[in-house]
């Protein structure tokens, strides 16, 4: 399956505390074992099928760097939700997104997700239940969205299949504001499913089915059995954890050549 990819990798403000503390200037270009966070995810989405791979970028510094690698540029918004709805316009759907941050992405990851897209949705969003992350790492904290089926991560990739996927953006950047607040996701659709989240008898799928026909869409909500797709890079936490996966994975790799 061939796709047009986004990757946002805008910087957070003036100051990145996480990219001051890796001794570099913005996020993307932290490297771990000794390639950028934005090589790996763009690596990982051209193994998976990427023919045309586009990064979101707020400072030159990046921007050279994605040219460098091959990866076309656009100018980044003032946020993720921004820059990703100025992208779909830009680029046009279907439109598979994730983030520079993503450094553990791999590419059965991305295949296993877009073959589990249900056909008929206009969006679809990866996520990961918390016993499977716990299972492949037990020790990483994520927040999770707390359902009747489960505790929920989302793993960083995203699937824009038709135009109307814009109206989702904005409902996206209110959802992401409250994401430590799963309680306000659902009061946005009422006290009937309030009071289901509240008592632990709404699951994932009526959710996000919910949250999409608030804004006239199909959405998804697609299962991971990956547990490491929801681990990111937010903090120096993260960073330590990330980077000893990956030295792990490539220490294993040369042992079996």
């Amino acid at each position: 399956m061939s796709f047009t990819a986004l990757v946002l990798a805008g910087s957070r403000g003036e100051h990145d505390t996480l990219a001051a503390y890796a001794g570099t200037t913005d996020k993307a270009l932290i490297e771990i074992d000794g390639r950028s966070m934005l090589a790996r995810a763009a690596e990982a989405l051209t193994q998976a099928g990427g023919s045309r791979i586009v990064a979101s970028v707020s400072s030159d510094a990046v921007a050279v760097h994605a040219r460098s690698l091959g990866i076309e540029v656009l100018k980044a918004a003032s946020g993720p939700s921004r820059s990703t709805s100025e992208a779909l316009a830009a680029l046009g759907a279907p439109l598979l997104v994730t983030t520079a941050d993503h450094a553990l992405l791999q590419p059965d990851w991305v295949t296993r997700f877009l073959n589990d897209i249900p056909a008929e949705a206009d969006v679809a969003v990866l996520l990961a239940e918390r016993g499977t992350i716990e299972r492949e790492i037990p020790k990483t904290r994520r927040t999770y969205l707390r359902f009747a089926d489960g505790d929920w991560s989302g793993c960083n990739l995203f699937y824009l299949a038709t135009p109307q996927a814009a109206r989702a953006i904005a409902l996206w950047e209110r959802v992401e504001a409250d994401r430590k607040r799963p309680w306000r996701i659902v009061w946005r659709l009422g006290p009937k499913l309030l009071a289901r989240y509240l008592t632990r008898r709404l699951t994932l799928g009526d959710a996000v089915s919910a949250l999409g026909r608030r804004v006239g869409i199909r959405a998804a909500a697609v299962v991971s059995p990956f547990g490491l797709a929801a681990v990111d890079v937010d903090n120096p936490d993260d960073l330590e954890l990330v980077s000893e996966l990956l030295e792990a994975r490539a220490y294993l790799c040369r042992s079996a050549e």
